[in-house]
């Protein structure tokens, strides 16, 4: 039986590709990719996402609440039977609506080791605390700030002579990889949350 997936993006939709080419290569088996929605009209990954034939969908943030915009997202989700959402570099914090629609089933992805400097500008704040490691992780998202369950990380190295810019570069590659093993992992099924750890099942 297919899985139906949706993805959620703000801009260029670097993951949200990644995510199909894993899909059409069968690395994220029986999965299809049922819809592509951003909250801005002008998000690169829109065209992107049609070009590769994807069905795309824009649900505009101005005069809505929070809530009022996460509810039409969420019925354009339900309208197209999707058991999972994928944050594809999606830059708005979920409704508690949202949330409870999909509890356990909204994946995010992060560009540093959580908890370590969850937010905005990751790269910045590794720099600037000088850490020797970092990397990437794929949680479920709850009402917490990058905070939910952890499925997986990839650790990345912080070299010398980084800046944000080639920082982010080389953690982006590892990204890749790792949101498409973990939606793999999550639609299999072969795993438990044991309150905030997920336990892959052998």
């Amino acid at each position: 039986m297919t899985t139906r997936i949706g993805i959620l993006i703000s801009g260029r939709g670097s993951n949200m590709l990644a995510l199909a080419e894993a899909v059409g290569e069968r690395r994220i088996p029986d999965v299809e990719i049922a819809i592509v929605i951003s909250d801005h009209t002008d998000a690169g990954g829109l065209q992107c996402a049609k070009e590769i034939g994807l069905e795309t969908a824009v649900v505009e943030r101005a005069g809505r609440t929070r809530e009022e915009h996460d509810r039409a997202i969420v019925a354009e989700l339900q309208s197209r039977e999707v058991r999972f959402v994928c944050l594809a570099g999606y830059m708005r914090l979920l409704s508690k609506y949202f949330i409870d629609a999909y509890r356990n089933r909204i994946l995010n992805i992060h560009p540093s080791l959580l908890p370590a400097f969850p937010g905005l500008d990751a790269h910045q704040q590794v720099l600037e605390h000088g850490v020797k490691w970092t990397g990437c992780t794929v949680h479920f998202v709850d009402e917490s700030l990058d905070g939910g369950p952890i499925i997986g990380q990839r650790v990345v190295p912080v070299l010398d002579d980084d800046t944000e810019a080639t920082l982010a570069a080389r953690i982006l590659e590892q990204e890749h990889k790792l949101y498409a093993e973990a939606l793999a992992l999550v639609v299999s099924g072969a795993y438990e949350i044991d309150g905030r750890r997920v336990h892959r099942q052998k």
